[in-house]
């Protein structure tokens, strides 16, 4: 019997939903606990989805958190003791404090890929505010820890990484980050982007390079793996995921001469979609 999702809403929402579901795979929650997270609504991305959520959840929201990190504690991440010596100091900093942290993007997308990217910003990103790939060379980012708490404990439940870009105050993403543990138990790193009736969750293994660098890669094969993952919640409330093998994303992320440089590159089929360069600069450095 062929599964739907919920017709009302925008076409191309219910198009790619359907695809989930007619070429991926219908799960249990309790089965895949580590790659469950929360989905958004279909009029409800981008900063609307946070409200949402903690009124769903009962939980408080604390906006500009100072010295809050995308992880707890790089300890988290169980690397290996030689490889946790080499780790560069500033790039722990920059993972366990990212608020006090913002960033200068420069992109260079791949000719053959980039008009592709500007048809997806149209039909979706720009629309639901969300996974809104920069089109110009250089943009500025304001760089926002969310965090969603307990009201009671205060617990930290969900820490969400809010960017927008400047001058134009464009959501380009808002992801909730943290980490998760594979069936095979290794310890990721775990980003999900909220979207209508589901979201894509991109889940990257680290490592540490010879210079101190900390590499994340989302280079798996199968479901199981690390890698790029569409989650969707049908019209009778069953869960299904897409795995996309074909579409990667690494991440190093590195000190020279005393400052923080991110590279990520996106590459389907193994060619390059999209380079992205990030200058790290703390904020008293006198940038916002």
């Amino acid at each position: 019997m062929l599964n739907w999702t919920n017709p009302m809403q925008k076409f191309q929402d219910w198009f790619t939903q359907q695809w989930v579901i007619l070429w991926g795979r219908k799960i249990e929650p309790d089965e895949y606990s580590w790659l469950i997270a929360p989905f958004g609504s279909p009029n409800g991305i981008g900063e609307v989805f946070i409200y949402q959520l903690a009124e769903k959840e009962g939980l408080s929201i604390s906006r500009n958190v100072k010295s809050h990190g995308l992880i707890e504690s790089i300890n988290v991440l169980e690397l290996h003791e030689t490889e946790f010596s080499r780790l560069s100091h500033k790039v722990i900093d920059f993972y366990e404090n990212t608020s006090d942290y913002t960033l200068d993007l420069s992109v260079k997308w791949n000719p053959f890929f980039k008009f592709f990217g500007l048809l997806v910003s149209k039909l979706f990103s720009r629309r639901i505010m969300q996974l809104n790939l920069p089109e110009e060379d250089n943009t500025l980012l304001k760089s926002e820890i969310i965090t969603l708490s307990d009201r009671n404990s205060g617990e930290v439940k969900y820490t969400i990484w809010f960017r927008t870009s400047i001058p134009e105050n464009q959501v380009l993403y808002s992801g909730i980050y943290g980490t998760c543990r594979l069936p095979s138990g290794k310890k990721c790193i775990k980003a999900v982007f909220p979207l209508p009736q589901g979201n894509a969750t991109v889940i990257m293994t680290p490592s540490v390079g010879k210079n101190g660098e900390l590499i994340l890669d989302s280079s798996g094969k199968r479901i199981g793996d690390a890698g790029f993952y569409f989650l969707l919640n049908d019209s009778k409330g069953y869960f299904w995921t897409q795995f996309i093998a074909s579409f990667r994303d690494k991440l190093i992320v590195k000190e020279e001469e005393g400052n923080v440089y991110a590279v990520q590159v996106l590459t389907l089929w193994r060619l390059q979609v999209l380079k992205m360069t990030y200058v790290i600069k703390g904020k008293e450095e006198g940038w916002l």
